[in-house]
């Protein structure tokens, strides 16, 4: 990026150093005490650091047309986190006063489904006994402006089915379905199956990368991207995994299939991730319109809404 940046101004007879804008015939300094400035005199618009890497944004900065990114203040709620009543670490009390304290719209509790046994993940009878606590905390929260969502991490199971019954999952406000095992079968079918489920609206962290511990396995993404567009699904940004890759959210945005950027957190800890989601996913060129949690409630639950009666019409 700024070796090109260097020759366009060479061939207008500038030159940009650490110092700033130079003449090139009579070293004159003319500017540059701001990015932006540097980038104006060589008639380009700015370009968000997390986009310098030679991939096309200088040609749309010439052109002015570079998209406005997305931002941590455009964020209005998390789509993925754990309480204790799965693996997480704090309450799902504590998960939402932290919440409602970062100034969140809305929240949705994700904790395990029953097959993730090293999770403590929820059968069927537990997920509805957690449904009366957040009705009980949304009677206090709701007045405030703050809603919890019911929501579960559903896992795909090695066939592509869901660990739940589709009479429970139809029950949730927001379904993440997530491959946890067996990453020895076909993953590619496993998530298309999952993602004509009426009820799944959030693909979990879709390659299976867990930063620093594991590689993702095997997936064709062009697929997964494809179907994901095809029944409303929405693919996740996992902040705590950092999967999907800046690359594949390029392509989402390319494609017009909305991400999500989530912390996976499960601690009151975990929130703060947040910023570095929104950090990968400017990277990936992620524009606002295109991220599930810039919309307010009423955006979400239409979202979610499209996607059921799109499945359960038969038109798909």
């Amino acid at each position: 990026h700024n070796v090109r940046i260097r020759d366009i101004a060479r061939a207008i007879g500038l030159k940009i150093s650490e110092y700033g804008v130079f003449r090139a015939d009579t070293e004159e300094w003319i500017g540059g005490s701001t990015e932006e400035e540097v980038y104006k005199l060589i008639g380009m618009q700015w370009i968000p650091p997390e986009l310098r890497e030679n991939t096309g944004e200088i040609e749309l900065a010439l052109e002015g047309k570079l998209p406005r990114l997305v931002e941590l203040r455009d964020i209005k709620g998390d789509f993925h986190m754990h309480s204790n009543w799965s693996d997480g670490l704090h309450s799902l009390e504590e998960m939402a006063e932290a919440c409602y304290q970062l100034g969140y719209q809305y929240m949705v509790i994700g904790d395990h489904s029953q097959s993730a046994r090293v999770a403590n993940g929820l059968d069927p009878a537990r997920y509805r006994e957690q449904f009366k606590l957040v009705e009980r905390l949304n009677q206090y929260y709701n007045p405030k402006g703050f809603y919890i969502l019911r929501g579960c991490e559903v896992d795909i199971l090695p066939d592509g089915s869901l660990d739940l019954p589709d009479e429970l999952l139809e029950e949730f406000d927001f379904v993440v379905a997530s491959i946890h095992s067996r990453f020895n079968q076909d993953n590619t079918y496993r998530i298309l199956k999952a993602m004509e489920s009426p009820y799944v609206n959030l693909i979990g962290h879709p390659t299976g990368k867990a930063y620093g511990t594991r590689e993702s396995y095997p997936l064709d993404m062009e697929k997964v991207i494809r179907t994901a567009k095809e029944t409303g699904t929405a693919l996740e940004l996992n902040t705590y995994r950092a999967d999907i890759s800046p690359e594949n959210i390029r392509r989402c945005m390319q494609e017009g299939v909305t991400i999500a950027i989530v912390t996976d957190a499960h601690s009151v800890k975990h929130l703060s991730y947040m910023q570095v989601g929104v950090g990968l996913a400017r990277r990936g060129w992620a524009i606002p319109e295109l991220v599930l949690n810039t919309k307010d409630l009423h955006g979400v639950k239409d979202f979610v809404k499209r996607k059921r009666e799109l499945m359960l019409s038969g038109k798909y």
